[in-house]
Parts: C-alpha cells; structure tokens; sequence
C-alpha cells in the first residue's frame, strides 16, 4: 500500500492540537512558526518569542503588516489582547528559568535519547545559527521538534547518536515529521502516529533507531 506524506501545514496542525490550554510556548524559526496559524481557537495558548514578546499572534494578512512586529525570525507577526514587550535580558531569564511549557524547534538530527542538533552541521564555512537554542533546549519543560524524516539525500535525521554539534542532551520530548510522530521515552523510540499505509515495519526500514509502539 502507497502512502502520502503529510504536509507541513498538516504537522504544524498536529503540533497545535497537542499543545495544552494555558501552556506558555516558545515557536522556533523556520518550519515551527506555522504552528502560530493552526492554535485552537478554544484553547488559550501563550507564544512567546525570544526577541521580547509575550502574546504573539499569527501572521498577518498581506495588507496587514506593521514593520515594527515581527518574531524572531524576522518575520511579520501580529500581538494579541494582554501581550508586552521586553528587552533581551528578561526573555533569555524566560527561556532559562523554566517559566516555558513548550519549546517547538527544527533540527538537523535527534538521536534516540533525545539529543538535540540544531545550530550548525560542524561543515566547514557552515554559518552557525544557535540562537537562543541552547537556553531553550536546556530551560524548557518540554522540547517538540518539527522536522522531515529524511533528508534530500533519504537519510534519517532520527539516529542512535548525533554527529553534528549538539544543541542540548536528552531534551527533546516529542518528534512530528512528514511520516510519523515520535515519543522519545526513557524505554526508547515509540510510535505515536504514522501516516496512513505506513506500516511499522516500513518505517523501521527508514530510520536505524529501533521504534516500537506503545512503550
């Protein structure tokens, strides 16, 4: 049986249905700024954003842009009733203090311990990117990472260890991409969802990290 990916829109949905109302989330640059887009209206979920703001919306409509908010990617987002701004120094004492239910990032590699690697692939003349990463990893309750399986080349960024350089140890909690949702527990790699017509078997053959389901 063939199966079909799902989409980026649909993991960042998947990601929004997870998070719990009146969790305090910070949204990572790249794939995890479409989570802003899909939180349930029903639930009151906080986002934060390392560059200073507390309430962050979703992205605004083309002709609704104000040049003065933007994330910390640099993109254009939008404040909701109740959110403040703040200079570097408080949203770092944030990141750090364990004041952040959730911290949705990209990766590069997750090994099966949960290790991180997100900021660099350690090639010479790569531009590293660590952010605030690494406080996020370390002082967040929970680490969601928002990734494709496979790289161009087809191989796992699900691995026993990582080999580029690591953003944080045995932090990340939950893993969402293209063909399967993953639990990192202290039993190892489960299986949390798959796509349709994907057996475990099939996902097995994909990824070198023995996965089971419901451990």
């Amino acid at each position: 049986m063939t199966y079909v990916p799902w989409t980026r829109e649909e993991i960042a949905k998947t990601i929004a249905d997870d998070i719990w109302d009146g969790a305090i989330v910070n949204i990572g640059i790249g794939m995890p700024e479409m989570v802003a887009g899909f939180l349930p209206a029903d639930k009151e979920i906080i986002l934060h954003s390392e560059n200073g703001l507390l309430g962050m919306g979703p992205a605004p409509a083309a002709d609704a842009v104000d040049p003065e908010l933007i994330n910390a990617g640099k993109q254009p987002t939008t404040v909701l009733p109740g959110a403040c701004f703040f200079d570097h120094a408080t949203s770092f004492a944030m990141m750090r203090s364990g004041r952040l239910d959730i911290a949705i990032m990209g990766a590069f590699q997750v090994s099966e311990h949960g290790d991180l690697a997100n900021w660099s692939t350690g090639k010479p003349g790569a531009i590293p990117a660590v952010g605030g990463a690494m406080d996020l990893a370390a002082g967040a309750r929970q680490v969601f990472v928002m990734m494709d399986l496979l790289t161009k080349k087809g191989e796992s960024k699900l691995v026993p260890e990582c080999t580029y350089p690591l953003t944080g140890l045995a932090c990340v909690t939950r893993i969402y991409t293209d063909l399967a949702v993953f639990d990192v527990t202290p039993k190892g790699v489960s299986v949390r969802a798959r796509v349709e017509g994907l057996s475990l078997d099939a996902l097995q053959g994909l990824v070198p990290v023995r996965l089971a389901e419901g451990i």
